[in-house]
């Protein structure tokens, strides 16, 4: 099998299964990819697009083909020497619904089923309403309201002897000790009786495997269909429309397991772990090893088989042990990797966690992994790519113009404050409580109140810089203390004085005092319990926070708005990039190098595009104004404000500036109304992730229907024709050196220490946004037809538009990363100092490994330079006396320039750029063997 070089990542369901995949095998062969990196294959959600929805982890999805079809798609890869990576998802599971089989046993059983372990369900509530009992928060009404209407009727499932409430998609279980109830409503001995049998499961000491049995035994009954005709004519007297019927239906349903509830109730009273605060996704306690080994089968079978070469952990910051999580599955694959059989054998099996780190914070080198998912790579290439003159100009506009604060870290933090208090509100809570029953084991602090945890703990979580700490058995990790104390020192500047002390107390217990100090017992344990679910609180806090409202309430700039990027910083030096380069080759030079994925706010070109801004921040400035004054009319005057906002109509402009397909034109009706269709789900997400004038769960039709209307006719008005040629124009005017921008993320992603991963589709531009525009079929067929990796690049560069000479730069990189493996898995890397007229523009390092040289030289910054032209290319001569410093050893050492063959001679300076670059705005040169003239391979 073939080293770990490139990985490609592709997203499966029912529209691309593993057949799909399996027929385009050879394209991505040929295009330099060793492994592909697939979405979850193990059984979601009917219908799911995504794959983390999983209901059964037993399985391979049969909505992508089941396992036959990924055993081809292996075979399809084995035949080219390529590996398979799979995305499995340890912290969640879909709930609701009625496709998840532990969930429904949970909901049946309570506590007595053997998955009610598996989930992460906090039975002992402190509401006495929910002792013992789940909150099932899926109805689409009030509890009463719903059941006063008929909506949760009494279901008889006659082929397995059971019955159910049902709510629309969702069925919630009836308990078998309580079915002698319904029996007992029929005048049928043989059903009366059965239900004697089903009421002495009551004090059954095990009744699970006797419900099983007298179950089989009601469905056999139910055969006869006179028999089933009276059990479902009892059902009736459980017509919750009818006062008996409500009184009857409503008193079965308060003795289950469970208690049904509207959606709404989740933000506050939920009592078990989510995703987020997604309620149909359940948290699942991975850390227990039944747990582990039960969702965990299918996927030691298919690697212990050879079918699997790698593993991709999605969101590991919600588990409650990440390192203790790792370092086991560490060690269980490195055991099924020895027994692989034979034709399938590799020496590593690499593991790969998705994990957002903040500035300054970096993956702890103990998990056993061999690096992130790449989103830190993402952020660094954008940061080298933005001009820090437009900084100024461009946060003036913003806050002069959209009136909202122009320090992203205040948007992070009222953003916060808002889910803590909003959607998170019930975790926080249970965070609280727990910290509460902290203080009460210790009679130094016992009389600390409830309301002064809450206070503290909210500031403290508020002014939290990194998505989580890990706290061991000793307590913080020193690696997490600064990140702590910031988050202490900030709490204090916003927290009552009278509170202060209170955060001292927060300190210890949240591990700044080893847990082993603690005698074994309660105080030991709620003090454990405390810390997990604080660090499992902070991460969705910092995600919902940044990711899904701080994002789209601030627009200085929106290329610096994504993903695991720190919108605060704006730009970065050249020294900066390579700095974050060499640690990651010396910490983990497996790292992944993404700067697309399946979750970014926008696509790579996209970003890189809107990156020109920064360089033409004055321009830009007196474009919006302009723009604002033109579309003056369109705005609508509503009683909560003008409709769009300042800064949602300013988002709307960066963002069509950003993604303006290159072929489009403004006089194609059916082209422009596609467009537009795109752009108006955009704007949806975009208004309701910003939670300032409407939201996901109480959307404001006044003011998305304001802003819908303005989109259209600015995109397909008359009205609105000037404006929109404006904008068009000024969006071809950004193109060139945004694909210039495009072209050198591209070669920095294949040549800078780590393994490059490419998302579908971005082997052509990509001016994608969020999800779903992101995950929209991929055109492989045309990708297919046009690739050609030995054309000549400068008929390529004629051509930009078509996206080829993006697909020729990746093919003739990964080729080279194919010939020398070991020079870019294990070479060192040097940065380069570029001297002269234009240093600032250009970027430079060496990869080496045992005498064997490779140079990179890539334009950034290089807008000016472009001038009026309508090619993402610089002529040679603009360069002027611009040259890259060499090593000693390469000194008088020729050179030749491997995209088009020719050769260089350094001269006493270095390397000249206006030689270098003379027909590509980037190369890559090796050294050539002084007696053959042929270039080291």
């Amino acid at each position: 099998m073939r080293d770990l070089s490139a990985t490609l990542r592709l997203q499966f369901h029912r529209d691309f299964t593993l057949d799909d995949a399996t027929a385009l095998v050879d394209y991505f062969a040929d295009l330099g990819i060793s492994h592909l990196y697939a979405s979850p294959l193990l059984t979601a959600r009917p219908g799911s697009m995504h794959g983390y929805d999983v209901i059964d982890p037993t399985r391979i999805n049969p909505e992508l083909g089941g396992e036959p079809a990924l055993r081809r798609l292996v075979d399809a890869l084995r035949a080219k020497g390529m590996g398979l990576i799979l995305d499995i998802v340890s912290n969640h599971m879909a709930v609701g619904g009625s496709g998840n089989p532990w969930w429904l046993d949970v909901l049946e059983w309570g506590r007595r089923s053997p998955y009610a372990q598996f989930f992460d369900i906090q039975w002992n509530s402190p509401d006495p309403l929910l002792e013992g009992q789940l909150l099932v928060p899926f109805l689409g009404s009030d509890y009463g309201e719903a059941l006063q209407q008929g909506k949760i009727p009494l279901k008889l499932d006659i082929d397995n002897g059971a019955f159910y409430a049902e709510h629309y998609e969702h069925r919630f279980p009836i308990s078998p000790p309580t079915y002698g109830e319904i029996l007992r409503l029929t005048e049928q001995p043989e059903l009366r009786a059965l239900g004697q049998h089903f009421d002495a499961l009551k004090t059954e000491p095990a009744p699970y495997q006797t419900a099983r049995q007298l179950r089989a035994d009601l469905a056999r009954l139910l055969e006869d269909s006179a028999t089933r005709q009276t059990l479902e004519s009892a059902l009736r007297h459980y017509d919750s429309t009818t006062e008996e019927g409500f009184k009857r239906l409503h008193g079965l349903l308060e003795r289950q397991h469970y208690r049904l509830a509207s959606w709404r109730t989740a933000g506050d009273d939920i009592n078990w772990r989510r995703f987020f605060d997604i309620n149909e996704l359940g948290g699942l306690r991975v850390e227990r090893p039944v747990v582990f080994e039960e969702t965990h089968a299918k996927i030691f079978e298919l690697i212990s088989e050879g079918l699997v070469d790698g593993l991709r952990i999605d969101h590991i910051d919600g588990l409650a042990n990440p390192r203790g999580y790792c370092r086991r599955l560490r060690r269980r694959v490195d055991r099924l990797n020895a027994a692989r059989p034979e034709g399938a054998e590799q020496d590593h099996v690499p593991i790969y966690v998705e994990k957002i780190l903040a500035e300054g914070e970096r993956l702890h080198d103990d998990w056993g992994v061999d690096g992130t998912t790449g989103y830190e790579f993402m952020n660094q290439v954008s940061l080298l790519q933005h001009d820090p003159a437009g900084k100024s100009v461009l946060c003036s506009l913003w806050s002069e113009t959209a009136d909202r604060p122009a320090d992203f870290m205040e948007e992070v933090r009222q953003a916060r404050q808002l889910v803590l208090t909003g959607p998170l509100a019930g975790d926080f809570e249970t965070v609280a409580q727990a910290l509460l029953q902290v203080a009460r084991h210790d009679v130094m602090t016992r009389d600390i109140t409830l309301g002064a945890i809450r206070r503290a703990l909210l500031e403290l979580i508020v002014h939290f810089p990194v998505y989580r700490t890990y706290i061991a058995a000793h307590g913080r990790r020193e690696a997490d203390e600064p990140f702590f104390q910031q988050a202490l020192a900030a709490a204090r500047t916003t927290l009552g004085e009278a509170d202060w002390p209170l955060l001292d107390h927060l300190d210890r217990w949240l591990g700044g005092e080893d847990l082993r100090s603690l005698p074994p017992g309660p105080a030991r344990r709620i003090r454990r319990y405390a810390c997990t679910r604080f660090q499992q609180l902070t991460s969705p806090a910092a995600a919902k926070a940044v990711e899904d409202t701080a994002c789209y309430r601030s627009g200085a700039l929106l290329s610096r708005n994504d993903v695991g990027f720190d919108p605060q910083t704006f730009s970065a030096p050249v020294d900066t990039f390579h700095a974050e380069c060499l640690a990651r080759a010396e910490h983990f030079p497996r790292n992944l190098l993404t700067t697309a994925t399946h979750d970014h706010k926008r696509g790579e070109d996209t970003r890189a595009r809107m990156t020109v801004l920064s360089e033409r921040a004055e321009w830009y400035a007196s474009k919006v104004r302009h723009w604002r004054q033109l579309a003056y009319g369109q705005r609508q005057e509503l009683p909560d404000g003008p409709a769009p906002s300042a800064g949602d109509e300013m988002l709307l402009f960066q963002v069509l500036l950003g993604c303006w397909p290159l072929d489009l034109n403004t006089d194609d009706k059916p082209a422009m109304e596609t467009f537009c269709e795109r752009m108006i789900q955009w704007q949806e997400k975009a208004v309701r992730e910003a939670k300032l004038r409407s939201t996901w769960t109480d959307p404001n039709s006044d003011y998305e229907g304001a802003c819908q209307h303005y989109l259209r006719a600015l995109l397909l008005g008359d009205e609105c024709k000037t404006l929109r040629d404006d904008i068009a124009a000024a969006a071809h005017e950004l193109a060139p050196a945004g694909a210039l921008n495009g072209l050198t993320q591209t070669l920095l992603r294949m040549t800078t220490p780590g393994v490059p991963d490419l998302y579908q589709g971005t082997d052509y531009w990509d001016f994608s946004l969020v999800d779903p525009d992101n995950r929209r079929p991929v055109d492989f067929d045309s990708r297919r037809a046009t690739f050609q990796p030995d054309a000549q690049p400068t008929e390529l560069m004629e051509n930009w538009q078509d996206g080829r000479i993006k697909q020729w730069l990746i093919a003739r990189t990964l080729k080279l990363r194919r010939a020398q493996p070991q020079l870019f898995t294990a070479g060192r890397y040097l940065p380069l100092k570029v001297e002269g007229e234009h240093a600032e523009s250009l970027i430079a390092f060496a990869r080496e490994l045992d005498g064997s040289w490779l140079i990179v030289v890539a334009a950034r910054l290089a807008s000016g330079l472009l001038g009026d032209s309508t090619a993402p290319s610089i002529p040679a001569a603009r360069w002027g006396d611009t040259h890259v410093r060499l090593p000693d050893a390469l000194s008088g050492h020729a050179m030749e320039r491997l995209f088009d063959g020719m050769a260089v001679t350094p001269k006493q300076e270095g390397l000249s750029v206006t030689e270098v670059l003379q027909h590509l705005p980037f190369a890559l040169l090796q050294l050539t063997n002084s007696s053959t003239g042929e270039s080291e391979r």
